[in-house]
């Protein structure tokens, strides 16, 4: 699952900050060689580190899928997905049980050269994924992501993590334990506690979670590996800039591997693209620049003054005037661009903290109030006001374009119901006592909603609905400004009332269910949601394969999280990407982050249109 988190909590979501890092990362000005082929693009938040271990967040995980790799991945352009190896030579040998997975590591794939190294070149080895698997377990960096290995249950490993922290010593690398091995120097094996039929798609094809970390360079930089990414991708990091700019360079030791993409029959876009770049040598471009603009205007402008070569998203706002009833807008078109319009799988939503005083318990009166604030919030006005059309009403935290979607499944978590929520809230005592217009607890206490948001213009559109739709049941909401990452910070430490933040995810709908199952709090369920019935739900439905039986824990899953509502889920989103003319081979695959060694920049037509 590829979890990201929220909203970016990045699938399978803080560093702040200007200043220039490390002497090799001083942001410099681009190339003057004509040569160099150079994509260039912007981040809409800012990125907060490089270590795999410790980010959680859509963008940072989008850059280490870039520097590191995983063993497995899915083919870019293939419809339905399609798994293959990676740095391993293939899937890996699975027993019928699915407790036991065996990968087989190609050999002759080197990590970029680096100092910790000392001067030799280091081949990757099948110890440097047992290494990195390790490192997720390991307390001292709180990885936001353990909770993908820890559901799957391998053997050993929990326990010798709950032994650092009750001993208050460091994690201990060298012990060996039954559930991971290398077998010799290309082959490793995972064993789990119980069965996981999609184990290694949820976890072994993602970059910015198995991405192989040699251990050399995490024990040489120490607390600051995460400024300091060596991976075997395609590319390296060679200038950052905090919160600002990030260019990453060919990685000139990766190997030879050349484009053979797949497209399905009868695709005829990506059939030219597959056809136009078949053979040639990965990756394509020299050098992808990252700018960090946060605010939408300046990041449209900035790539309608073609100073970006593509922009992932275009920002709702614009929408009504570059996708007029779903088509490029023929202005845009005349210019050469190209539009790819799609279903994101992600959900867009809102949580209520489980362990707060004021909006969590699971008592009855505590339940209401959640989901009278739910059914006063207006999604299609949301929708149509703060979107502008690019989203569909959510009636789960599962999206459309994953398994355990179900179009079916209808519930009241996309319901504007205004006088079901003031009847809810006046049957639990949830009523204006002092006579202010604002509504206090059954206890008579004041009842303040604390919203968290941040300074940037979709935020606060979307904030002035809450304030609109809390202000029509007489509930007091007020704004907890600070930038994303701050909010990040706070609400993995559980100190958040509410957050509105997306979740993306991988293939498979366990990665939405996540949110909810108790053990991950602070991980993937920043809700702090913990019932004992729907964590029985989600461990039995994760060792089942896919069919009937799993469907149907599906559908009481959902359900139970309706009825507690630890996540108010809006929406899912429609995006639309643009890319300029000189652009090759971009295509959308929601389920691979690693795609910039596929594009291609035509650098002599971007200079004529600079020259106009």
């Amino acid at each position: 699952m590829r979890a990201a988190v929220l909203a970016a909590l990045a699938w399978p979501p803080l560093l702040v900050g200007g200043e220039a890092v490390a002497a090799d990362t001083t942001f410099a000005a681009n190339p003057a060689a004509a040569d160099v082929k150079v994509l260039r693009y912007a981040f809409p938040a800012a990125e907060t580190g490089f270590d795999p271990a410790q980010v959680t967040d859509l963008y940072s995980n989008t850059l280490l899928a870039h520097i590191f790799e995983a063993p497995l991945e899915f083919e870019y352009l293939a419809q339905p997905l399609r798994l293959r190896g990676n740095t391993a030579v293939g899937p890996p040998e699975i027993s019928p049980d699915y407790r036991r997975f065996v990968f087989t590591i190609r050999p002759g794939v080197y990590f970029a050269d680096d100092p910790a190294f000392g001067g030799q070149r280091r081949e990757l080895t099948a110890q440097d994924y047992v290494y990195t698997i390790k490192r997720h377990y390991d307390p001292r960096w709180k990885s936001g992501k353990l909770y993908l290995f820890e559901g799957a249950g391998i053997v050993g490993l929990a326990e010798l993590r709950r032994e650092a922290i009750a001993q208050q010593r460091p994690f201990d690398y060298d012990r060996e334990v039954p559930g991971l091995r290398a077998l010799d120097r290309y082959r490793f094996e995972v064993l789990l506690e119980r069965p996981n039929p999609r184990f290694h798609e949820q976890v072994f094809t993602d970059p910015a979670v198995t991405g192989a970390v040699a251990r050399e360079v995490a024990e040489h930089y120490g607390d600051r590996i995460g400024e300091h990414p060596v991976g075997t991708g395609p590319f390296r990091l060679l200038q950052w800039r905090r919160s600002s700019a990030i260019v990453l360079e060919r990685n000139a030791g990766f190997r030879e591997l050349h484009y053979d993409e797949h497209p399905p029959a009868g695709d005829a876009r990506r059939a030219a693209i597959a056809a136009a770049l078949k053979g040639r040598r990965l990756p394509l471009v020299d050098r992808v620049e990252v700018s960090v603009i946060e605010e939408p205007q300046p990041r449209w402008l900035s790539y309608l003054n073609d100073e970006q070569d593509l922009i992932e998203h275009v920002p709702d706002e614009y929408c009504d005037s570059v996708v007029p009833h779903g088509r490029l807008a023929p202005h845009l078109a005349r210019r050469g661009m190209q539009m790819i319009r799609f279903q994101r799988s992600d959900s867009s939503l809102s949580y209520f903290a489980m362990e707060n005083p004021v909006v969590g318990g699971y008592t009855p009166d505590k339940v209401a109030l959640r989901r009278a604030i739910s059914l006063a919030v207006d999604i299609e006005r949301e929708i149509r006001v703060a979107r502008h059309g690019q989203a569909v009403p959510a009636q789960s935290t599962v999206p459309p374009p994953v398994w355990g979607y179900d179009p079916a499944f209808k519930s009241e978590m996309s319901d504007h119901d205004p006088a079901r929520a003031l009847a809810l809230l006046d049957l639990y005592g949830y009523i204006d006592r002092d006579g202010d217009g604002w509504r206090e607890q059954p206890d008579g206490s004041p009842l303040t909603i604390e919203y968290a948001t941040s300074p940037d213009a979709a935020f606060r559109a979307l904030y002035e609905l809450w304030q609109i739709n809390m202000n029509a049941i007489g509930i007091r909401m007020v704004p907890l400004v600070r930038q994303w990452p701050e909010q990040l910070k706070a609400s993995a430490a559980g100190k958040l009332m509410m957050w509105g933040v997306g979740w993306s995810g991988g293939p498979d709908g366990e990665g939405f269910l996540a949110l909810g199952y108790g053990p991950n709090k602070g991980q993937a369920n920043h809700a702090r949601f913990d019932l004992p019935a729907y964590n029985a739900l989600f461990e039995r439905q994760r060792v089942l394969p896919d069919g009937p039986e799993r469907a149907t824990l599906f559908f009481e899953a959902k359900r139970l999280l309706v009825a507690y509502m630890p996540y108010k889920v809006h929406v899912h989103r429609v995006w639309t990407d643009l890319t300029q003319p000189w652009v090759i081979g971009y295509h959308r695959n929601l389920f691979v982050r690693e795609f910039w060694k596929y594009v291609d920049v035509d650098m002599a037509l971007r200079r004529a249109r600079a020259q106009r």
